[in-house]
């Protein structure tokens, strides 16, 4: 692929994304799916009922997986991103961070954001447990599955 090709699929990505945000602002209720074609590239969303962007009820926050498959032997839990984006350990700029190191977390508990399209994703844990450490910077972008947050695989007394 040339590098005029790569800049031209790029300029189609964004301009399908930009169309698709604007188009989904503008449903009182979120449709069940959403399929758009712009010459080779196909984009398709689907929601469960009361789920959606735009919609009357909340948009579930993602939950960022705990993983206890791929626990290090420290017997850590790892919280990974739920999506491709940006991971912002704060609710906006300047707020203090969700969690610190040495802060007890419960199960649903918020530790991070990731942005993706302009969505903003809660990240959430689904255990109770320390923050051990935090291993992504803040405004940093991570892929799908990398691990954010180091939890103890037990909660501290």
């Amino acid at each position: 692929m040339t590098q005029a090709e790569t800049r031209d699929d790029q300029h189609l990505l964004e301009t399908v994304e930009h169309s698709v945000l604007r188009l989904l602002s503008g449903f009182r209720d979120p449709p069940a799916r959403l399929e758009i074609t712009a010459g080779a590239v196909t984009v398709t969303a689907e929601w469960a009922a009361g789920e959606g962007v735009g919609g009357t009820g909340p948009v579930a926050p993602a939950r960022a997986a705990t993983d206890v498959s791929d626990t290090p032997a420290d017997d850590r839990l790892l919280v990974r991103a739920p999506t491709v984006g940006v991971f912002y350990r704060a609710p906006q700029p300047g707020s203090p961070p969700f969690v610190q190191v040495g802060d007890q977390v419960a199960a649903g508990q918020q530790i991070g954001i990731v942005e993706a399209m302009k969505l903003m994703i809660p990240v959430t844990v689904d255990a109770p447990g320390a923050v051990l450490d935090v291993l992504v910077a803040d405004g940093a972008a991570v892929e799908y599955d990398t691990p954010l947050v180091a939890l103890s695989a037990t909660e501290a007394d």
